[in-house]
């Protein structure tokens, strides 16, 4: 009888550790879905947060001068104006993601030297410009209208050009009516912003990473207002009617060679495509500067 006793309770300890590391089994899945849940939502925020940093005064030796408008959201944008030779063409340059114009100043002072005015401005949520989010070119696309007819008035008589590097083309594109331009330089451009985000976290966590795609494309609607299929730069480039072009690394693994080639195959003629050898998604111009500088400048003197 004493052996009974002793074997039903060895069975009962050990279903009460079993009912144990169940529990603490589930406690811990829930924990852990909970705090991952919350870390992507928390990169989420991250990424959508403004990137504004003070960027002083104009460089005096390039002779230009700070000024600020409002854009059509209401934001107040911050921007620096460099005049040029009569003639010879207006540029505007729109930086990437989470940049300002003080880092496009080395773009600009190739395009002054040939005698371009030029118009840096910092997007909305950027730089000294105000704004809550970013919004990956949707509401910038108001920024863009607001700084064209902003170096129509700087540049009057002037043709004008304009440089968009990935947030900059993006929201270039997204700005609709094109009929101000008469040559536009699309340089990192991505195809979706599915694309763009899948690729990304399979660049920081490798294939798995993608199943993680909706989990970022749900924070779209709630955070920014936004629906996913309003953000597919691959959906405007054939209602372009103006020389474009495209500025892409080969190496670049955010938007792949094959999602901007088939960007390219959308847009009509007159375009060209130059592919920077070698290059991953970085500063196209500081990687192979000489080439970059030719190859702008060509392009803006023959239509601008």
């Amino acid at each position: 009888m004493h052996e009974l006793v002793s074997y039903d309770s060895d069975i009962f300890l050990k279903l009460l550790i079993h009912l144990g590391m169940l529990r603490f089994i589930t406690l811990f899945t829930v924990v852990s879905f909970v705090v991952f849940v919350g870390a992507v939502y928390w990169v989420g925020d991250i990424l959508t947060k403004p990137s504004r940093v003070e960027t002083g005064s104009p460089p005096t030796d390039l002779g230009g001068h700070t000024l600020t408008f409002r854009s059509g959201t209401g934001t107040i944008l911050s921007g620096w104006f460099f005049p040029g030779i009569s003639g010879r063409g207006a540029i505007l340059l729109l930086h990437p993601i989470r940049s300002n114009k003080r880092e496009m100043l080395p773009r600009a002072r190739f395009l002054i030297h040939e005698g371009f005015s030029v118009l840096l401005v910092d997007l909305q949520a950027h730089g000294e410009s105000s704004g809550e989010r970013i919004t990956f070119g949707y509401r910038e696309a108001k920024d863009i209208e607001a700084a064209t007819e902003k170096l129509k008035d700087l540049a009057q008589g002037e043709k004008i050009g304009a440089i968009g590097i990935s947030l900059g083309a993006a929201s270039l594109l997204f700005s609709g009516d094109h009929s101000s331009f008469s040559a536009i330089v699309l340089e990192s451009l991505y195809s979706t912003i599915d694309e763009a985000i899948t690729n990304r976290l399979q660049i920081y966590l490798g294939s798995p990473g993608s199943l993680l795609t909706p989990l970022f494309l749900s924070q779209l609607k709630w955070r920014l207002g936004i629906s996913p299929d309003k953000l597919r730069p691959i959906d405007f480039v054939s209602q372009l009617r103006v020389p474009v072009l495209i500025i892409h690394g080969t190496e670049d693994n955010h938007t792949t060679l094959l999602e901007v080639e088939q960007l390219f195959a959308a847009i009509p003629e007159p375009k060209e495509f130059y592919r920077v050898h070698g290059a991953a998604h970085i500063d196209l111009h500081t990687y192979s500067s000489k080439e970059y500088e030719q190859r702008i400048v060509c392009f803006f003197a023959h239509y601008l």
